[in-house]
């Protein structure tokens, strides 16, 4: 069976930390002429979910029409902004090793599932070399739902219509809504402390392996490879 490897980015792969409130404010001025006033969270969220608190919190109606002018806005903003990242940023420690590692597998094949845009996603893991082993068309982004299990879902279909084969799918995220989004659709879970979330909340929202970071090539190759098995048929659950 093929594994279906979906990276989150932000503070599991990549630390821009900041960047996104910026472009969210500048976006939001040139689409609404107003000051942005209250900030959503973001951690673990999807970009629809984060715009849609954001205009009902300024108390504009969230239709479709204005939510797509705001995503519009802030591609091209990001756009616009793109080269400043390398400053602004960094690859968390092992990101890259780790990404290179799983491409040698030919029995993975790995993308996205992300809060972000697919254009946004490309300019952060672009400005630090982590975009060439990743298939961006297979992704799960933040446009598709503001409810994060559906990007997984999402993923897997693509996946599995490009390649005509199916997948056994391994989440690795920073936060609980990545682990939660994962066991919604049965797959594996692979939390990584280097975000707000601690290791024991990962674990208590029910990750089947917890990292302190991804420092740790062969830690993380051999997680999502016991990970892959231990959720084949038969087999026995993966012991937290």
């Amino acid at each position: 069976m093929n594994t279906l490897v979906l990276w989150d980015i932000d503070l599991t792969l990549i630390d821009a930390r900041g960047v996104g409130r910026d472009w969210y404010r500048t976006a939001f001025r040139a689409v609404s002429g107003l000051d942005l006033v209250h900030m959503p969270t973001f951690p673990g969220r999807t970009e629809r979910a984060i715009t849609l608190e954001l205009l009902t919190s300024h108390g504009l109606e969230p239709t479709d029409e204005l939510v797509a002018r705001m995503h519009a806005e802030l591609i091209d903003v990001a756009t616009r902004e793109r080269d400043l990242l390398p400053s602004r940023g960094h690859a968390l420690p092992g990101a890259l090793a780790a990404v290179r590692g799983l491409a040698a597998r030919e029995d993975v094949v790995q993308s996205l599932v992300t809060g972000n845009l697919v254009e946004i996603a490309r300019f952060k893991l672009a400005a630090f070399g982590l975009d060439e082993h990743l298939d961006f068309e297979i992704g799960g982004y933040g446009s598709v739902s503001e409810h994060r299990p559906e990007l997984v879902l999402e993923a897997v279909r693509l996946a599995t219509a490009k390649h005509s084969r199916d997948f056994r799918a391994v989440v690795i995220g920073d936060t609980p809504h990545d682990v939660d989004a994962a066991l919604r659709h049965d797959a594996v879970a692979i939390g990584v402390a280097t975000g707000r979330s601690s290791a024991d909340e990962l674990r208590a929202a029910g990750a089947h392996v917890v990292l302190d970071d991804l420092s740790d090539t062969a830690a993380v190759l051999d997680c999502v490879a016991s990970g892959a098995a231990a959720r084949s048929p038969g087999s026995r659950p993966l012991t937290p």
